[in-house]
């Protein structure tokens, strides 16, 4: 009998979009590999590579990969959701909706509540026993900003059925909708002065990129022979660089596709239309570089590599600044010299602490890549408001601790979360609640 891997490569059906699972692994990747090159890391605390020399900032255009791993998410969400509405029993919107829940979260959350229980409890033994202070006391507010991540993806899974909805009726004109209001959001936010309304655009710009994922799944980015398949990404492409690069010219957007430390606007909290475009041209991009992929994937040993990778990616993205941040720790430690950011010996050090750092990774993932394994499927049947309200206490909650960290845990530390104050304890307590809702809720009845 061959290895898992081998065995599920093996059996992988023809009609499987092997691109779509490559794009996933590859946008996580980017981001990690972004993370670890963007850490400037001293004695005296961690910086951003990217403030410390602004012309590095352009390759934002290429690592803020965000928006493909969204992009992918909206084309596996509609499949799976439609696979579901397949299979239920008249008159079970609400049973399919919580079964949807369940199952598109589960590989998500499951690792994710092990991340946050082993940190949480790893941070209150720090402090309880004196530490915290210096790097310890960085990482314990770095290591769980990722998160933000997760948040944004419950909410993408959350309004799918609605907006695949509108999807089928409006097709395009849904896309559309969602990007001429982040558009009029950024109008009344630059133009206009109207406080606050910005951060709607969490959910305008995140989820236009999303719809973009069920056009693909109903083939309407790229359809016909030859060059036609091609017209659509290269225009998509095309115009959203355009686009993105007008907008950073005549401002207010910055260069950056990635928040930068100080400044007083931001492309990526809260998205802007700029972020927006820029996804455009990312999604363009990829999509035509889809028939070289499919035919690299079509190789055994590439496609295996991909199932491998797809086993634990979430594993690798909720640790890696762990290991990053223990990779630092270690060298002040040990008394390593840390050259300043930048410099020639900085640069010469680089690939040694990267190659340390996915080490570490790797390590991390052979320790708790268990979680990331999916569960046994559930009847298609199911509580849909239950799910809601445990996908709504999970979204806050991880949102929350993406912004308070595990410092300052004994001090009450706060951070504002839609204008009310969240400590960890509450952030982590919603956060496991609404993961119990939403397993409890998509189970329903029949389950083995």
């Amino acid at each position: 009998m061959g290895s898992p891997v081998r065995v599920l490569a093996e059996v992988t059906p023809d009609t499987r979009d092997r691109y779509v699972d490559l794009l996933r692994v590859a946008s996580l990747a980017a981001v990690v590999l972004g993370h670890w090159l963007m850490a400037a890391v001293t004695p005296d605390g961690v910086g951003n590579l990217l403030a410390v020399v602004p012309a590095l900032q352009p390759l934002t255009w290429l690592l803020q990969v965000m928006p493909v791993f969204f992009f992918v998410g909206g084309f596996a969400h509609a499949l799976s959701y439609r696979s579901l509405l397949r299979k239920r029993p008249e008159g079970s919107a609400d049973s399919v909706y919580a079964a949807f829940l369940r199952a598109r979260l589960q590989r998500l959350l499951r690792p994710t509540m092990v991340f946050v229980l082993v940190w949480g409890v790893a941070a209150l033994l720090i402090q309880l026993l004196g530490g915290g202070g210096g790097l310890t006391g960085v990482t314990l507010r770095l290591v769980t900003q990722p998160l933000w991540f997760i948040g944004i993806y419950l909410a993408m899974v959350a309004f799918t059925p609605p907006l695949l909805r509108l999807h089928e009726r409006y097709g395009w004109g849904a896309f559309a909708g969602l990007a001429g209001a982040a558009a009029a959001v950024d109008v009344l936010r630059f133009a206009a002065g109207v406080p606050y309304v910005e951060f709607l655009n969490f959910a305008f710009v995140w989820l236009a990129v999303h719809q973009l994922g069920f056009l693909r799944a109903d083939g309407r980015l790229g359809a016909g022979p030859g060059l036609s398949a091609l017209r659509r990404p290269a225009l998509l492409a095309g115009g959203g660089l355009i686009t993105a690069v007008a907008l950073v010219a005549a401002g207010p957007y910055p260069l950056s596709m990635v928040g930068m430390p100080g400044e007083k606007v931001s492309n990526m909290a809260p998205p802007t239309l700029a972020l927006l475009c820029h996804g455009l041209w990312l999604v363009g991009a990829v999509e035509l570089l889809r028939a070289p992929a499919a035919r690299l994937l079509a190789r055994p040993r590439a496609w295996r590599t991909v199932v491998a990778a797809n086993g634990v990616a979430m594993t690798a993205f909720l640790w890696h600044l762990t290991a990053m941040l223990g990779v630092y720790g270690a060298m002040l430690a040990l008394d390593v010299p840390l050259p300043e950011p930048a410099t020639a010996a900085w640069w010469a050090q680089t690939p040694l602490r990267l190659a340390v750092a996915a080490a570490l990774t790797a390590v991390l993932v052979a320790a708790f890549r268990t979680f990331e394994r999916p569960a046994p499927a559930a009847a298609v049947q199911g509580h849909g408001p239950l799910a809601a309200l445990g996908a709504t206490l999970t979204l806050l909650g991880v949102l929350g601790l993406s912004m308070v960290g595990f410092a300052g845990l004994l001090e009450g530390r706060t951070a504002l979360l839609i204008a009310i104050p969240v400590t960890a304890p509450a952030a982590v307590a919603m956060t496991l609640c609404g993961w119990l809702l939403v397993e409890r809720a998509g189970r329903g009845r029949g389950v083995r």
